[in-house]
């Protein structure tokens, strides 16, 4: 089936990085018009965060997102810890890492799942997966749950913690309390692995992308609260370096800025990129179940991403696994954070991508400026090119097989919870 030109025009996109939609035009075979058309009005958290206290970033930009609130929590509290001068104690930098792997496993379980899987299993919706295969949803429920149950066990409560605090917490937790998620995540860890099998049965499209892959990176760990900016093309810097390679810019078709290397153009976050990266960072157990289902230590398929995802949440529930069964409560919940004039960067892995803050704050302790950078943002000039790309290669499916594909492609970068049924409202025009 030929068409001259064929205009694809998404009306309503719901919770990727703002409301918006799409237009793709394809003449003669090839795509001459992308755009991912974000008209959601901002939100403007980066101005009304100037003046506030340099103590209210991490429950203030939590309320970004309510799938990854810890995200934000962390790496606000990083950069205005690193602004004041603070160092975190070796036991609460744990604490912290619990929290994460909690979000880590609640977020990419709901994705696997809810939002991805349906497209592999052939079913519209959650729903219809849960009528068609309820073993797997009360599998993905329970499993959801334990990290739910983590992050409130640390964090408070599961959708917006209120525990965390510049320095620690609030409160630490006691052993008697995280003692009983031993048993409950190494369940969750032998699910993750049956999930890795279950998702390596799906039928991927081809599509290899050539983006630049950037991620945190440390040495001794698989990198989630903190390390070095790294890429596959060579880069290798401190967070604190990050906008002097990285910036943002507007482009006429969203209010939404897109993300850019600096002389290097369009890069990629995410679960690919810091699965390529920190291949070697992750646990045995994970490496070993990416071995077996064909993973290499490179993966460049987004539609591969619900594998990586699966991986991820393996040596999440192992991590927390080791990071409980070492614990012992720390001498104090939280070191002391005193204000002080400066600037402080910080930037941790939200289960989408690298999240950066920066926060410039005053002797008093109020803020002066503050960026941030989602994950999200930083890949939709990625996501354009991926569709470009998937549309040329696959221009003779008639519209409906076309604009299943289409959405597939988006929501391998993880869009948000209320994109789980239908992310677009996809039609065609002809002329």
């Amino acid at each position: 089936m030929t068409h001259q030109v064929r205009d694809l025009t998404v009306e309503g996109l719901s919770r990727v990085e703002g409301e918006g939609a799409m237009h793709v035009v394809v003449t003669d075979g090839q795509v001459t018009d992308v755009r991912l058309r974000i008209y959601e009005p901002p939100r403007f958290f980066e101005a009304f965060l100037r003046g506030r206290a340099f103590t209210e970033p991490p429950d203030i930009t939590a309320r970004i997102c309510g799938i990854c609130p810890v995200a934000y929590q962390m790496s606000s509290c990083q950069a205005i810890e690193q602004a004041c001068g603070a160092v975190i104690d070796p036991p609460l930098r744990a604490l912290r890492r619990l929290l994460y792997c909690g979000e880590w496993i609640e977020s990419h379980v709901l994705h696997i799942y809810f939002l991805h899987a349906p497209d592999f299993l052939g079913v519209g919706s959650a729903l219809e997966l849960a009528k068609d295969h309820r073993e797997l949803v009360e599998k993905a429920l329970k499993l959801k749950k334990i990290g739910n149950d983590l992050m409130e066990v640390v964090g408070g409560r599961a959708i917006h913690p209120i525990n965390v605090r510049l320095g620690g917490f609030y409160r630490v937790p006691t052993q008697r309390e995280l003692l009983p998620f031993v048993e409950r995540l190494r369940w969750a860890r032998d699910a993750s692995l049956e999930t890795l099998e279950l998702v390596s049965t799906f039928d991927f499209p081809d599509l290899e992308i050539d983006h630049e892959l950037v991620a945190l990176h440390h040495p001794d760990e698989y990198a989630i609260t903190e390390g070095r900016i790294v890429s596959d093309g060579g880069l290798d810097i401190e967070v604190a370096e990050f906008l002097e390679h990285f910036a943002e810019e507007h482009v006429s078709h969203s209010t939404s800025l897109h993300g850019r290397m600096i002389e290097r153009g369009r890069y990629l976050v995410g679960p690919l990129a810091r699965y390529t990266l920190n291949y070697d960072q992750l646990p045995e157990v994970a490496r070993d179940a990416a071995a077996a289902v064909g993973l290499g230590k490179v993966c460049r398929n987004p539609f591969r991403s619900i594998q990586v995802r699966a991986v991820e949440t393996v040596a999440a529930c192992d991590e927390a696994l080791r990071i409980i069964e070492e614990y012992s409560v720390p001498e104090r919940p939280f070191v002391p954070v005193e204000p002080r004039a400066g600037v402080g960067h910080g930037a941790t892995e939200a289960p989408r991508g690298l999240l950066y803050h920066r926060y410039q704050i005053d002797d008093e302790g109020l803020i002066e400026a503050a960026d941030i950078i989602p994950p999200t943002a930083q890949n939709q000039d990625a996501i354009e090119a991926d569709l470009r790309k998937l549309v040329v290669a696959n221009i003779e499916l008639d519209d409906h097989d076309l604009q299943h594909l289409c959405e597939q492609s988006i929501r391998n970068y993880d869009p948000c919870i209320s994109c789980s049924t239908h992310f677009l409202d996809f039609t065609v025009e002809r002329r």
